[in-house]
């Protein structure tokens, strides 16, 4: 998309609004995981280094607009600190007189943080007053959220109506090159991993790349209801019975442009769903295998994974987004993590689209082994789907 890049901004001496997503994991006001915050680092100290007054902007959980102290960013500005290596101020507000005094007090090459922009209605319904009131007196917004692009919040996309310019941050230029830039024409075998729980979660994105994909794999809770439109019993796994027309109209679809689908040949199954519970494995399913009826799929079999991984191991494209199966259980990972291995392993370029595969991927330690991991679940599937992200939208073409 030709929109305004960071790297096209003069900021010495200017107040800069930037939108990143803090929005981190907190357990007894501890942060357990800081990637969001490394990962906005490259913008902000452009910034900064560039002489800017630096107001930082985010949401933290699911606050319903009114302040919850659970939800405050304060503990954040303080690993920020310590990660800039530099005092980064706290604002107990986003919006306000008092706010705005402490933001003119400002000088160049300092930041500060305002509180959760989720503590106010008016974020999330995008309302103007809160918008303009949110980009006060800066001249200059960046936006670097991208897990919040798909939204047209106030932080987001409203903001950019009460500013000169609006420009991308690096984490969001890398995500549109990736996602949108390095798969308009994709290196073939272009090869598309499907996972996750639902079919009506993904049919948009799967009908966007029948258009490109040479092949998809399709495993997870997803493909027990593909599973089960082709008439097979999948005894109590998890499925979408009323889905199985729109199933079956997906592979016949995928057939008549050539795309080749590949469903799960066998599945492993269990009869408690626990740590450390019984599983075995089905027989071929074109050699009647089926799932008990007092069993539940929870992963992809071991031909499954043979045949999946084979066809990964040729690929020079990957798309990946949604597990195998239920890999936050050990006894029920055995799927994810070979899938997670063929990705790694692959010479291809690999692309790890957002959400639970991302999980995946740092619980195996292979985020070094692929070309890209997103940061943005939903985002990442609507540019996968190839909509307009409202966030990226709004910044100032170019």
């Amino acid at each position: 998309m030709p929109k305004l890049s960071i790297r096209d901004l003069r900021v010495e001496d200017r107040e800069v609004l930037m939108r990143v997503d803090f929005n981190v994991p907190l357990q007894d006001g501890e942060i357990t995981d800081d990637t969001r915050i490394e990962a906005a680092l490259p913008s902000i100290k452009h910034l900064l280094s560039g002489g800017a007054k630096l107001v930082l902007c985010s949401h933290l959980g699911r606050p319903k607009g009114e302040p919850e102290a659970r939800y405050s960013l304060k503990p954040v500005a303080v690993r920020l600190g310590e990660l800039l290596e530099q005092d980064v101020f706290f604002a107990t507000d986003c919006i306000g007189a008092e706010v705005t005094a402490k933001r003119a007090t400002l000088g160049s090459g300092e930041v500060i943080l305002l509180e959760n922009t989720r503590f106010h209605a008016g974020e999330k319904v995008n309302d103007r007053e809160f918008a303009a009131a949110l980009a006060g007196n800066a001249t200059v917004f960046v936006n670097d959220a991208f897990g919040t692009a798909h939204r047209a919040h106030g932080s987001t996309e409203g903001v950019t109506h009460h500013v000169e310019k609006s420009a991308m941050g690096f984490l969001i230029e890398r995500e549109l090159e990736f996602l949108c830039d390095k798969l308009e024409s994709p290196e073939r075998p272009f090869v598309v991993i499907l996972g996750g729980a639902k079919v009506s979660d993904k049919i948009e994105v799967i009908g966007a790349l029948l258009e490109k994909a040479d092949a998809l794999i399709i495993g997870g809770a997803m493909a027990n209801t593909f599973l089960h439109a082709q008439g097979h019993r999948m005894g109590n796994s998890l499925l979408e019975a009323d889905k199985s027309e729109l199933a079956l109209d997906i592979l016949a679809k995928a057939e008549a442009k050539g795309v080749r689908i590949l469903l799960p040949v066998d599945t492993r199954m269990t009869r408690e769903f626990k740590e450390g519970a019984e599983t075995k494995v089905t027989a071929p399913y074109a050699e009647g295998g089926e799932v008990g009826d007092d069993w539940e799929g929870i992963d992809i079999g071991d031909l499954a994974i043979e045949e999946f991984c084979t066809e990964i191991a040729a690929a020079r494209t990957i798309v990946w987004n949604g597990p195998m199966g239920v890999f936050e259980l050990n006894s029920f990972e055995k799927g994810t993590k070979e899938v997670a291995r063929a990705v790694a392993d692959s010479e291809a370029l690999t692309i790890v689209g957002g959400g639970d595969s991302v999980t995946a991927v740092k619980k195996y330690n292979l985020g070094d082994s692929m070309s890209f991991i997103s940061t943005g679940g939903g985002a990442s599937l609507e540019l996968l789907e190839g909509k307009e992200l409202p966030g990226v939208a709004a910044l100032t073409d170019v």
